[in-house]
C-alpha cells in the first residue's frame, strides 16, 4: 500500500524540501487514444524516480491531453508532474484546466510558454499565447491563495499546486536569463527544471549565481542520445538544443552508439547531481533505459525511501 503522502503527490516536493537528490523523468503522451505504451514506459520507472513529467504538446505536435495522462499515471500509483503550456489556450482555458487538474488530484506543475507552432507538424495552426510562463505562474499563485481571477475568492478555497518553471543554463543572454528567473521566482516558482544541459560549468554557474540565491532547487536536464544522427536531429529540430560536436563525434566513433549514449547520460547525471539538487531524465521512446542510466550514475532506487 502506498502511504497517504505518496498518493497525494508530495514525493517530489518533500525530496526538494529536504535537500535530498531529486530524480524525475519524462514521458510523452501517445499520438492517439491508447495510453498503453506510455503507461508501460512509466511503469518501468517505478521506484527509480520521485515523479514522472508528462509533456504538453511538446514541439507543437498533437498528443493526448497531458492532464488525462497524468491522471492515468496517478491511478497507477505513480507521481506525475503536469506540464501546462500557454501556446494553445487562452486564460479561461488555462483556468479551467488548472481547476480540473486539481480536482483530479494533480499537484506538481511545470508552467511553460510552449514551443512555437512553427516547430511542429501543423505550422498553419493558430497559436493563442495570451499568457506566457510568468503570467501562468502568477495565475497559479493566485489560485493557490484562493483568489478568483475576476473578483473575490474561490468558493471552495485555494488550490495546492507545487509549481515549477523551466530554464536554460546555456542561454546566450546571461542578464536576460537572470532577470527571467527572478520574475519566475517572484511569480511563485518553487523549483526549476532545465533544458538539456551539455556544459557542466554553465550549470554550476547558473546554480551558484542565479538559482541558489533565489532559493530555487534545480533539476538538471539529461537527454539520452541514441546516435550521432539522433544528436544532429535534436540540434536541428528541438528549440534551445545545443549538443556539442564533441559528443556527436563520440557517438559517431562508438561501436555501439546506443550503449555510448547510455554511458554519456550516466556520466552527465552523476556530474549534475553533484551540482544541482537533482536530475531530470529525458529518453524519448527509450524510457526503459532510464533505470540503467541511474544505476550507472550511482543514483540508486534506495534514495527513494518511502515518506510518511
Amino acid at each position: 500500500m502506498m502511504g497517504r503522502r505518496r498518493r497525494d503527490g508530495l514525493l517530489l516536493q518533500q525530496a526538494l524540501a529536504s535537500g535530498r537528490t531529486a530524480i524525475t523523468a519524462e514521458v510523452t503522451p501517445p499520438r492517439g487514444g491508447n495510453p498503453a505504451r506510455t503507461l508501460e514506459a512509466a511503469r518501468s520507472l517505478r521506484g527509480w524516480v520521485h515523479a514522472i513529467n508528462v509533456t504538453d504538446g511538446s514541439r507543437a505536435v498533437m498528443r493526448m491531453s497531458s492532464v488525462a495522462m497524468c491522471r492515468l499515471l496517478r491511478d497507477e500509483g505513480l507521481e506525475p508532474v503536469l506540464q501546462l503550456a500557454c501556446r494553445d489556450r487562452n486564460r479561461i482555458a488555462l483556468q479551467a484546466d488548472l481547476l480540473g487538474a486539481h480536482a483530479l488530484g494533480l499537484r506538481n506543475l511545470l508552467c511553460l510558454t510552449g514551443d512555437p507552432v512553427r516547430a511542429g507538424d501543423q505550422p498553419d495552426a493558430r497559436p493563442v499565447n495570451e499568457l506566457e510562463s510568468v503570467r501562468l505562474l502568477q495565475l497559479v499563485q493566485a489560485l493557490n491563495a484562493g483568489r478568483d481571477p475576476v473578483a473575490g475568492e474561490l468558493a471552495d478555497g485555494g488550490t495546492a499546486f507545487f509549481a515549477g518553471a523551466a530554464a536554460d543554463p546555456q542561454s546566450p543572454s546571461w542578464s536576460g536569463l537572470k532577470a527571467r528567473v527572478r520574475r519566475k521566482q517572484a511569480a511563485g516558482a518553487r523549483f526549476l527544471q532545465t533544458q538539456m544541459v551539455s556544459d557542466a560549468d554553465a550549470l554550476r554557474r547558473f546554480v551558484e549565481e542565479i538559482a541558489a540565491p533565489l532559493g530555487l532547487p534545480v533539476l538538471a536536464g539529461v537527454f539520452l542520445l541514441k546516435s550521432a544522427r539522433n544528436a544532429a536531429f535534436i540540434n536541428r529540430v528541438v528549440p534551445g538544443a545545443n549538443i556539442p560536436q564533441s559528443l556527436i563525434d563520440r557517438l559517431a566513433a562508438a561501436e555501439d552508439p546506443a550503449a555510448e549514449g547510455v554511458a554519456i547520460a550516466a556520466e552527465q547525471a552523476a556530474c549534475y547531481a553533484g551540482i544541482a539538487q537533482g536530475v531530470h531524465l529525458m529518453a524519448i521512446k527509450a524510457e526503459e533505459r532510464i533505470p540503467l542510466i541511474l544505476e550507472r550514475a550511482g543514483l540508486q532506487a534506495a534514495a527513494l525511501s518511502p515518506v510518511g
